[in-house]
Formats: C-alpha cells, sequence, structure tokens
C-alpha cells in the first residue's frame, strides 16, 4: 500500500500532472494540499476518470485540502474539530486496507510568515490544537497517518542553509518542539526511518534557480503511528514532477507500508 503527499500549489493549474503523475505512480491514497479553489470547482469527474473516490475543503483562492483514495472513504472530518479556523486547512478520513481500517489525516500546515507576527501566533495556536485533537484521534485509531505540508524544517539537515536561516520561519525552535510534539505522541517521521542523500528537500523556491541549485527545504512530512511503523519499507520524495513546465514549488513523497 502507497501513501503520498503533494502541495499542488493550485489544482486548476496542475491537474493535468497529478493525473499523469496518478497514471504512473498509481498509489493507494493522495493528499493534497493548497488546492485554491472552492468544493464546486473540484474536479470529481476527471479523478474518478482515473480510478480515484475524492473528499475535498476548499476554499477560494488560498489552502483547500483533499484526499483521493482508490476505495470508498468514510467518517470524513473538515478542519480541527472545536478549533475556529476560517481556513480550510485539515481533512481526515479512514479507508479500509488488507490489515484493517487507516486513519489518514491530511493537513495544509499554517506558514506563519515571520517570528514575532501575528500569523506566527495563529500558527502556534493551531499547531496545538492540532496536537490535542491528534491524541485523542490516535486512542481511537491505532493505525493513524498524518501527512502534508507541515511548513516545518524538523532538523538543521533538512534545509539547505541552516546557518543562515536559523530562527528564521520554518527553522525556529518553537516550530521544531511542536514537531517533535507530535512525534511524543507516537508517531514517527518515516522519511528518517532510511538512509537518504544528504540535502533531500520536498520544496525549492521559484526564485533564484531553487531548485536547479537545490536550495531546498524538507517540510512534507508523513508520520506514521507505532501500529504502523514495523510495516513501512519506504519513504521516497519525487523530484520528478518538480521538472515539469510550470511545476507546484513541492514534489510528491510517498510512503510505502507492506
Amino acid at each position: 500500500m502507497q501513501i503520498a503527499t503533494w502541495n499542488v500549489n493550485s489544482l486548476n493549474v496542475r491537474l493535468p500532472q497529478v493525473l499523469e503523475w496518478l497514471q504512473a505512480n498509481p498509489v493507494d491514497v493522495l493528499g493534497l494540499q493548497e488546492l485554491k479553489l472552492t468544493d464546486d470547482k473540484f474536479p470529481y469527474d476527471a479523478l474518478k476518470e482515473a480510478g480515484y473516490e475524492a473528499a475535498a475543503f476548499g476554499q477560494k483562492t488560498y489552502n483547500g485540502v483533499a484526499l483521493l483514495t482508490r476505495q470508498p472513504i468514510t467518517d470524513v472530518v473538515r478542519n480541527i474539530p472545536g478549533h475556529t479556523d476560517e481556513q480550510a486547512r485539515v481533512i481526515a478520513g479512514t479507508v479500509q486496507s488488507d490489515a484493517g481500517p487507516l486513519r489518514v489525516i491530511n493537513c495544509y500546515f499554517v506558514n506563519g510568515q515571520e517570528p514575532g507576527s501575528e500569523k506566527f501566533a495563529y500558527k502556534m495556536q493551531w499547531l496545538a490544537a492540532l496536537e490535542n485533537w491528534v491524541k485523542a484521534e490516535m486512542q481511537t485509531h491505532e493505525r493513524l497517518i498524518i501527512m502534508g505540508d507541515f511548513n516545518v524544517t524538523p532538523e538543521d539537515r533538512d534545509s539547505y542553509d541552516p546557518v543562515g536561516l536559523k530562527d528564521t520561519i520554518h527553522h525556529t525552535v518553537q516550530e521544531r518542539e511542536h514537531f517533535q510534539g507530535l512525534l511524543n505522541l507516537g508517531l514517527t517521521d518515516s522519511f528518517r526511518m532510511f538512509e537518504h542523500p544528504e540535502k533531500s528537500f520536498s520544496w525549492w523556491d521559484y526564485r533564484m534557480l531553487g531548485f536547479q541549485k537545490n536550495r531546498g527545504l524538507r517540510i512534507d512530512h508523513i508520520l506514521v503511528s507505532d501500529a504502523l511503523k514495523s510495516s513501512v519499507t519506504a519513504c521516497t520524495i519525487d523530484r520528478t514532477p518538480r521538472k515539469n513546465k510550470q511545476p507546484s514549488d513541492h514534489t510528491p513523497v510517498v510512503v510505502t507500508l507492506a
């Protein structure tokens, strides 16, 4: 079973690329972030033709998340229960697998702009609410994955310039503490279960030849619960879509479960 996450930075623009990628990589579940469209504009029919059910939570211009699944998806939740938020950032659902039900939480984490800003304070509040909710979800769902664009580099090695970018957004102590807080619930960063080349990133700035010079960040993650950890056989970053014409600035991350 393969599960993937991809911030597509506008599904209107990137739908042909998503369909092409799914044809070449027929994953069982794909979480999308930054749809940048409303639910009535979501391409359900095109995805159905490609073999995927979809649950979407859209928003005009910004944000928006979706889960694409080969099997029916049930118990769908949109946004963090009990946390008031006008932005469409979270969608969760349950899919069936040979080993039993799998709870999948797909998130577009708050960017935060810069430390000390109102948007950074919003990010801290949002992260705290997310952690509390995920803790409750894990008490109900033993087999759980949380994935998406976290907008956090967990460690210095996840940044192309950890010294120059120290304490800037995505690199702050506070953000990394919240990431560690999720791990402390009993989750594991699946990418770090395996050896990878140095400077393995999932996002590159469009400017200043960011991708060509590999000036990137690893901010797209897939965390797995302890019940799934032993079944994880691989976790990879697929750089291929970043070479497309008009690509997203992010590229897919894929985890494989035995």
